[in-house]
């Protein structure tokens, strides 16, 4: 029997993602709520919780009612920028444990705040511009400051482009605010940390393999990511200590962060930092591959205040030049009305296979404007393999297995990974 048997534990928000996070704490012992204002289509975590309520994660003094009638124990919220204010309020109003603070994520979801501790701390970070500048060179990348998901994000490559993508961005920024960065084209990765009690670590690198396969000045979605990145020892070396005393600085104590970065000429320059959950679900691969889950760290904190019952014990397995070979495969979708999925379970059959998680289901719709945006991704395949040789294969095969057909009969999955995309960035061992 888990030491955590019994508790309750609240979660923020319902979205597709959660669906683990309440699957994770059922296996923990741990009883879950889950509320939002979004009916169960729209929040399907509340299909298989203990308990769901329709109440607002903003709607403070009714939630914290409600948590004392239903003697809740912990509060989690998962993969939103946007929820992570509000957790940590609710979490101070009542006395309980939050891995992070308001103005840690804060600081965490805008991307000029965070920019600026990179470069104050010689954390490498894409160059950026004045929107005014009349020194621009082109192509650059617009972006919201404190938007995810990749919305109100467009490449421009001159001024008449720009300026529409200004208006785009500043209707998706909840202050009006935006970045004008350099686009740097290439390979990307995606840094991930873990804080234990004050003590950052560095838990993996991940390549983040991205595609442009779609028309227009649609930002490029990623296809799949493959562990460990041959990046690892350079960062290491040049950077791994710079980016700790950033934390430090900030007095980041629990949780879990990322990074995704543009690489040129080995360097990782960051683009994005998420300190949450985030899609990539790298906590499956690092279970398997490492023996230490992070998302179960983050549900023990949220009922104890600790991350592990052993955090030497937890510190002495993470090593992220010595993960087995893992691989994430996201299986994009072009606009339809998806009539059936398939090959699933012939994919959750194989011996390298983790887990297989959807966000659209059969009726759902792939609208024209999920395009460009990470909502594209309806199928997500997680799997470890022996050699890294294998991991090539592991992935073509979920491409040639999974079909996701449209009601017209059509296949709407996007071409996926290539070989040339996996060579030369895993690190040999």
């Amino acid at each position: 029997m888990s030491d955590l048997t019994g508790k309750t534990l609240l979660l923020l928000g319902g979205d597709p993602f959660s669906v683990d996070i309440v699957r994770k704490a059922r296996e923990m012992g741990v009883r879950t709520v889950v509320t939002d204002w979004y009916d169960t289509d729209r929040s399907p975590a509340k299909k298989i919780a203990d308990a769901w309520w329709d109440v607002s994660i903003q709607d403070y003094d009714v939630l914290s009612r409600r948590m004392k009638e239903e003697s809740v124990d912990g509060v989690l919220t998962g993969f939103t920028d946007s929820y992570l204010v509000p957790y940590a309020h609710l979490c101070a109003m009542n006395g309980l444990p939050c891995y992070g603070t308001e103005e840690q994520f804060r600081i965490l979801t805008d991307k000029a705040r965070y920019k600026a501790l990179c470069r104050q701390y010689g954390v490498p970070t894409i160059p950026q511009y004045s929107p005014d500048d009349p020194d621009i060179r082109f192509p650059v990348l617009v972006k919201p400051v404190d938007g995810s998901g990749s919305r109100g994000i467009s490449i421009c490559r001159g001024r008449e482009e720009l300026e529409r993508a200004l208006d785009v961005a500043k209707g998706v920024s909840s202050n009006g605010e935006v970045l004008v960065e350099r686009y740097m084209e290439g390979p990307e990765v995606t840094v991930f940390w873990l804080f234990m009690d004050g003590k950052a670590f560095l838990t993996a690198i991940g390549n983040r393999h991205v595609k442009h396969n779609q028309a227009g000045n649609i930002i490029p979605l990623p296809v799949g990511y493959t562990f460990p990145a041959s990046v690892i020892p350079k960062y290491r070396e040049e950077v791994e200590e710079r980016a700790k005393a950033m934390f430090s600085a900030i007095g980041l104590k629990n949780g879990m962060l990322f990074m995704q970065c543009k690489v040129e000429d080995g360097t990782c320059y960051v683009y994005d930092i998420g300190f949450r959950l985030t899609g990539s679900l790298e906590y499956k691969l690092l279970g398997r591959a490492c023996g230490y889950d992070p998302l179960e760290m983050l549900i023990r904190h949220a009922l104890t205040g600790r991350m592990a019952l052993d955090p030497e014990a937890a510190a002495a397995r993470i090593d992220p030049a010595g993960m087995s070979p893992c691989y994430n495969v996201s299986c994009l979708c072009s606009p339809g009305l998806i009539r059936e999925i398939t090959g699933l379970e012939e994919i959750r059959m194989r011996e390298d296979v983790i887990d297989v998680l959807l966000t659209h289901f059969p009726g759902h719709r792939i609208t024209e404007q999920m395009k460009g945006l990470l909502a594209q991704i309806t199928v997500r395949v997680l799997g470890c393999v022996q050699k890294t040789e294998d991991l090539y294969p592991a992935m073509a095969l979920v491409g040639r297995q999974l079909h996701i057909l449209s009601d017209e009969g059509k296949e709407l999955l996007l071409p996926g990974i290539e070989r040339e995309d996996i060579e030369n960035v895993i690190l040999e061992k």
